[in-house]
């Protein structure tokens, strides 16, 4: 898939409910400070003209202990999208395939950013292509542009941040409804081995009722030139993914070779972000972009390989909890 196609908008501009987003996030190259922004359309479901934009953005401090979230959101017909390419806008906040300006307030709170970037990988695809036009899983997730560079600025309640050829990724998923329980881990480069990029979920997808898949966990590593893949369907039901508040373990195992893993970071370090479900509902988002990751690979015919990042990798976690203790912006 190339990146054009990645990026298209997939709404069809009718009411069945969908929501879809265009999220940019970076780390500092050895400290615990990233950014993460993010453009979303909402649509709820049987409610075509209640459709709006959302602009968030979220400051990591680790050096500080201090997280700096915003979000608002405006009417659809403030709001741009594109079949193919990248081309979104927000209100007045804008991205494309090379920059992102924009800015975002709430509660006392603003975050403001001009970045440009570079996208010198080709677009990964956590699922197998066949499956983005298929009817399931109704959630999809991909990364239009791994190990991006970015620099410019991101303003802080008026304190400008330079960014400085900071790596990262710029990504695009959508679906007709929230995935019901999920982690998400994504490294863009670790401490010792920058070029290598890492993309994994761990997910329980909701057929119909009561009645869902078993877990899945699709994993993708590049790592010197190379992509080990782990995420054919059948793959993704082998593979054994666990994940509790903070913290998740992988594994698994393709024609590829072997791989296993840890993620966690300290509950200090995550964000809840309420997620508006477009069947109706609300879920959180528990989020980070400074948690700590070891990854262990064995590719086929080869030795195995180890890789860590102290503070760089992104970690999300979906739930319905509320006793997680992570405070959750309002908004």
């Amino acid at each position: 898939m190339d990146r054009d196609t990645a990026n298209g908008c997939r709404w069809d501009g009718l009411g069945t409910g969908h929501y879809e987003s265009w999220f940019q996030r970076a780390n500092h190259p050895t400290r615990p400070l990233a950014f993460w922004i993010r453009y979303t359309l909402f649509i709820p479901r049987g409610r075509p003209q209640d459709a709006a934009g959302e602009r968030w953005a979220v400051w990591f401090d680790g050096e500080a202990g201090r997280i700096t979230a915003v979000k608002d959101v405006v009417p659809y017909a403030r709001c741009r999208t594109a079949g193919r390419g990248l081309d979104v806008q927000i209100a007045d906040a804008v991205l494309d395939a090379d920059q992102l300006q924009g800015a975002a307030a709430c509660r006392g709170h603003e975050l403001s950013w001009a970045l440009s970037y570079t996208s010198p990988e080709a677009p990964l695809l956590l699922l197998q292509e066949s499956m983005y036009t298929a009817g399931f899983p109704r959630a999809k997730a991909l990364v239009g542009s791994p190990l991006a560079v970015y620099t410019g600025t991101v303003t802080v309640d008026g304190v400008e941040q330079r960014i400085n050829g900071w790596l990262g990724s710029q990504n695009h998923n959508w679906g007709s409804r929230h995935t019901d329980q999920y982690a998400w881990v994504q490294v863009a480069g670790f401490d010792d081995a920058p070029d290598s990029f890492l993309e994994l979920g761990i997910a329980k997808v909701k057929l119909a009722g009561p009645i869902h898949t078993p877990w899945m966990t699709p994993i993708v590593l590049r790592h010197k030139g190379r992509e080990l893949k782990f995420n054919a369907l059948g793959t993704t039901l082998r593979n054994i993914g666990r994940y509790g508040l903070f913290y998740a373990d992988f594994s698994g195992s393709s024609e590829d070779g072997t791989i296993s893993g840890h993620v966690d970071a300290p509950a200090a370090a995550f964000v809840g972000l309420p997620y508006d479900n477009p069947p109706g509902g609300r879920k959180t988002c528990l989020n980070t972009k400074i948690a700590c990751c070891a990854v262990t690979f064995t590719p086929r015919g080869g030795a195995p390989v180890t890789l860590r990042t102290a503070h760089r990798a992104a970690f999300e976690i979906l739930t319905d909890a509320d006793d997680h203790g992570v405070p959750v912006l309002g908004v």
